[in-house]
């Protein structure tokens, strides 16, 4: 995308929900960075580190009703990073009411704030018919979204996520490493499940908004590597 359309596009406001996370914490320099967006509002539980003229950080709680605390609220395009695992949130209701109920519940509130464009970090292998829970909650969540009739709705499928987090996951880091030895083991089809770096699953979240695509998109591993690189300047 040339800098005459994103001049068109200048004075957007992004929403950012799970702005604290692996991925999150690397969306958010980048829509900083972008010159479409006039502002940017990210929500989390906590106050956060960063700061930046053009962002606004709105301090929620999770456990009650978004819609009432986003009361007021304008943007165009909303950014889903919510997530955890089943081993943090403790049980299988409580990954669920995270990655299922808290996705819907942001997704609907940031509708009825104007937003024109969803884009969400999903699972690859998401499938609301999948006998594997964390799959079929992914699958359920991407589900529910579709039928909210968003004009825009862009779900990314990354497998194993690599880059480091705030909180050590000794099981993830190991797989980490061997995915990195795998990842040239798994060429056609099955290159869908290479591992990918946070960086650039954050940067295909801007790469979808920019693209300007209407209608309902999924992207895997090669499709996120292409869309981390939309409106980028080519290389020399």
């Amino acid at each position: 995308m040339n800098a005459q359309v994103l001049g068109t596009r200048q004075g957007r406001i992004a929403l950012v929900a799970g702005s604290s996370g692996l991925i999150g914490g690397r969306l958010l320099p980048l829509l900083l960075a972008a010159p479409e967006y006039a502002r940017v509002q990210a929500l989390s539980r906590r106050a956060l580190a960063l700061e930046h003229p053009r962002l606004a950080n709105r301090v929620l709680r999770f456990d009650a009703p978004l819609g009432a605390q986003l009361g007021g609220l304008v943007c165009h395009d909303a950014f889903c990073c919510l997530g955890t695992t089943l081993r943090a949130a403790g049980s299988a209701a409580a990954f669920r009411a995270v990655d299922h109920d808290l996705v819907v519940e942001f997704a609907r509130a940031a509708l009825t704030a104007g937003a024109q464009r969803l884009v969400l970090v999903s699972a690859v292998g998401a499938d609301p018919g999948s006998k594997n829970f964390y799959l079929r909650v992914k699958g359920e969540t991407e589900q529910a979204l579709q039928a909210l009739r968003a004009r825009s709705l862009d779900i990314l499928q990354p497998s194993l996520l690599l880059g480091a987090r705030r909180e050590r996951r000794t099981l993830e880091l190991a797989g980490q490493v061997v995915m990195r030895l795998i990842n040239p083991l798994l060429p056609g089809s099955w290159a869908r499940f290479r591992a990918i770096e946070a960086a650039v699953v954050a940067a295909a979240m801007r790469g979808a908004a920019r693209s300007g695509r209407r209608g309902v998109y999924r992207y895997t591993y090669g499709e996120l590597q292409r869309l981390a690189t939309v409106g980028e300047p080519a290389s020399r």
